[in-house]
C-alpha cells in the first residue's frame, strides 16, 4: 500500500504509466473506510500481487476526488492500462470486488 502524496497532473500519470492500479479514496472521519481498507489491501496481496494499490484521502486531495468524480466514501477505483474499469462505492463486499478483478486481471496478466 502507498498512501498519496502527488498532485492531480502526478496522479493521472501514475494511472497511464502504472499496468495496474487499484485506488482507494478514503476520508478521515469515513469509518467504513477504515474498516475496509485493510480487507481490500489484503484480498488485492492475496489474489492479485501485480496489481499496485494506491490510497487517496479525499481530505488532502479534493481537487483529484473532484476531478474523477468521487462523492461518495469510500470509494474503490481499478485501472488497467490506463483505462478505469472497475468502481465501487460505500457498501460493496470485497468478495465481489475480488471477483469483477478476476477476468480484467487474466486479460492484462495470465
Amino acid at each position: 500500500m502507498v498512501q498519496s502524496r502527488m498532485n492531480l497532473e502526478e496522479f493521472q500519470s501514475k494511472i497511464k504509466t502504472t499496468p495496474a492500479l487499484l485506488v482507494h479514496f478514503s476520508g478521515e472521519f469515513c469509518s467504513v473506510c477504515h474498516e475496509l481498507k485493510p480487507k481490500v489491501f489484503q484480498a488485492m496481496e492475496e489474489n492479485y500481487p501485480k496489481i499496485e494499490v494506491l490510497e487517496i484521502s479525499v481530505d488532502e486531495y479534493r481537487e483529484i476526488a473532484s476531478q474523477y468524480e468521487v462523492f461518495a466514501l469510500p470509494t474503490v477505483m481499478v485501472f488497467f492500462d490506463g483505462g478505469e474499469f472497475i468502481r465501487k462505492s460505500r457498501s460493496f463486499g470485497v468478495a465481489e470486488l475480488v471477483g469483477e478483478i478476476k477476468r480484467p486481471y487474466g486479460l492484462f496478466f495470465e
